[in-house]
């Protein structure tokens, strides 16, 4: 009971038994997340109001296979079973929810949890798939046999759930009296004997073993060939998706924030004020936002792809992958989660039980692509790469993309192995996993997933991208140039008195161009970026983009708010991100007077971001996870030499091979 005097029921399970699912449906999707206090392992709560009036609290535990804890996962869930863990009180239920279709592997956990002696109900889940099987599971044998009450439901379908709501308010209301029985020492083969039992007297297979619908998709799914190619056309497919889907939206946004612009322009005054708010925040954090819906998109595929059980595939099929480098199979969940986000997917390595196996996935977890490039990756995309349709089937800008992602995973994997290999070297630990049965995705978790890790998105924009949009409008306009201003003014001038019409409104343009280079140039900025240019300058950067690099170590995606800011992208018009692209098509240097940026500058500057750590909030996580600031730095640097030679070998060797 939580010190409020709500009862707390806990929900426990292996992983992919349908737990989260039962979760949401027992809460209505109205929880909170958060960490349990002195460790990372997340901590999701909801409520559940019983029929009796009451409203009891609801935790959701990590999926584990034991209460013999390994990883920190494993540690909490035995700590809150057994009333260790601090901040949580003893459940005054537990339940247990187990796979229909694997009852025998499930039941391993869920005898430990009921020798424990707290109240608790068995949820047998996936009862359909179970059927469709041809299984048979007699109720009440089973519940006879581990004395817990048993109830069959099917998480996706909310009219399977309301039996164990009753049995959750039943067994709320009676007096525990059971008394714990669990014993860590006991050999896991007495109770696999124990288990084998219980399945023999409750469990009917078939008399003949069916091949279903779900074992044929199965023998090409994780074929280890076809399996593959599935998976880089899904992939394919859905970075093709992200582009062309995308684009109305998107459109939408962008005109939207033009208007916004103009408004802005409307009701404000010239001066510094008008340009803090049109140039540096609509202007910074407008052509961020634009890219909102390709980040949607991305993430609903991704929730997708894990409620259908394909995701689950996928890790099978990438396990063989994982083994060659030296990571344990878990790693590739953390590693999936990644491409949403670094924080969660290094947090995510916290079922890994290895040290060094855990490690090595933090240590290459931001590698992987996550969704603050994509935004850098399609606006480079858009402006450089020709739409054509390669076989009629994915174009180049979507093929792109696809190469970045696949570029990143490469990486990450050679450098893993390269990891375990020298100074993380270990014995791998076995990787138990199951498939869990297709599923039709039900709309309103799919959506509710999306909608959850896009928050993170717009809470960025809405609050690190702000802030640093004015800080980098402040050193792109600071300190002010008198003396440019008077020279550009008599120039103009002057001009006037020799050109009239369409001519002369070219030639001011062409002035007031000049003006804003010069006075960027002789900007806390323009200084910046000038001092670090003999850095970046083998890799075809010049100084401007080099602002857009020093900008983006503290995000990624305010590459794209600088580039807006120092290249003086109108907010009116085109819309927002037709006016940054022309913009970038026809920048030309002020040395030199060629292009600025050409499609092998923007492919290395594409690499340059798959490969470079920037991002505060991944340096945050890496310090707490690691528990070290030397394994922090030496992430950032590594990460940032790979940066720095990957640009370098595809712009050198592009010039090489005649490309510009």
């Amino acid at each position: 009971m939580t010190p409020g005097g709500v009862r707390e029921v806990a929900l426990v399970g292996n992983p992919n038994t349908g737990k989260t699912t039962i979760f949401n449906a027992l809460t209505g999707l109205r929880h909170t997340t958060a960490n349990y206090p002195g460790v990372t392992v997340e901590r999701r709560a909801g409520s559940l109001k019983l029929k009796n009036g009451e409203t009891v609290s609801v935790i959701d535990l990590p999926g584990v296979y034991s209460l013999l804890p390994r990883s920190p996962d494993e540690q909490v869930v035995h700590d809150v079973l057994f009333g260790t863990q601090k901040g949580t009180p003893l459940p005054d239920l537990v339940v247990v929810v187990l796979a229909a279709n694997n009852l025998e592997r499930n039941l391993y956990l869920a005898t430990q949890v009921a020798e424990l002696g707290l109240p608790a109900v068995f949820a047998i889940n996936m009862w359909d798939a179970a059927r469709e099987q041809g299984l048979e599971i007699d109720l009440d044998r089973l519940q006879m046999m581990t004395g817990i009450p048993c109830v069959a439901t099917v998480g996706t379908d909310k009219k399977r759930v309301p039996g164990l709501l009753e049995a959750v308010e039943r067994e709320l209301g009676r007096a525990a009296t059971r008394r714990r029985t669990f014993d860590p020492a006991v050999a896991p083969e007495v109770r696999y004997k124990m288990i084998e039992n219980i399945v023999a007297a409750a469990v009917r297979h078939p008399e003949e073993e069916r091949r279903t619908v779900s074992d044929r998709i199965d023998r090409v799914l994780t074929h280890r060939v076809w399996g593959l190619l599935v998976f880089v056309g899904v992939m394919a497919f859905v970075f093709q998706s992200i582009f062309s889907w995308a684009r109305i939206p998107m459109e939408w946004i962008s005109h939207g924030m033009e208007h916004l612009a103009l408004f802005a322009r409307v009701v404000l005054p010239d001066g510094a004020l008008e340009s803090l708010i049109v140039d540096g925040v609509i202007g910074g954090v407008g052509n961020v936002v634009v890219f909102l819906p390709q980040i949607m998109l991305l993430f609903f595929f991704i929730s997708f792809f894990e409620d259908t059980g394909y995701m689950a595939r996928a890790v099978f099929v990438l396990d063989r992958i994982m083994k060659m480098v030296g990571l344990n199979g878990k790693a590739f969940l953390p590693l999936l989660s990644s491409f949403a986000c670094t924080v969660p997917g290094v947090l995510a390595t916290r079922t890994i039980e290895d040290r060094n196996d855990r490690l090595a996935t933090i240590l290459v977890a931001p590698l992987m692509s996550c969704s603050a490039r994509l935004p850098i990756y399609t606006l480079l995309a858009a402006a450089f790469v020709p739409p054509a349709m390669l076989f009629h089937v994915i174009s180049l800008q979507g093929l792109t993309l696809l190469a970045m992602y696949l570029l990143s995973i490469g990486t990450g994997l050679g450098v893993a192995a390269i990891f375990r290999k020298t100074f993380l070297k270990g014995n791998r630990m076995p990787f138990v996993f199951e498939l869990p049965p297709y599923r039709m995705p039900q709309p309103k978790t799919v959506l509710s997933a999306m909608w959850d890790r896009s928050k993170e998105f717009i809470v960025r924009a809405g609050s690190i991208i702000f802030l640093l949009s004015i800080v980098l409008w402040f050193l792109v306009s600071y300190p002010k140039q008198p003396g440019i201003e008077a020279r550009m003014q008599a120039e103009r001038a002057a001009v006037r008195t020799v050109l009239a019409g369409g001519p002369l409104e070219a030639r001011l343009e062409e002035i007031d161009h000049a003006e804003r280079d010069a006075k960027i140039r002789a900007s806390f900025a323009g200084r910046l970026g000038r001092a670090i240019e003999p850095l970046i300058r083998p890799l075809g950067f010049n100084w401007e983009i080099g602002i857009g690099i020093v900008a983006s170590f503290a995000a990624r995606e305010l590459l794209i708010s600088t580039l807006a800011i120092v290249h003086h992208v109108k907010t009116e018009g085109e819309g927002m991100t037709e006016g940054l692209i022309r913009a970038l098509q026809s920048a030309r240097s002020q040395d030199t007077g060629k292009p600025v940026y050409t499609p092998l500058v923007a492919v290395a500057l594409m690499v340059f971001y798959v490969f470079a750590c920037q991002c505060f909030s991944t340096y945050a996580v890496l310090k707490r996870e690691t528990g070290s600031w030397g394994w922090t730095f030496f992430t950032i640097f590594y990460m940032t030499a790979l940066a720095w030679g990957g640009a370098f070998i595809v712009y050198q060797g592009g010039r090489l091979l005649g490309f510009q």
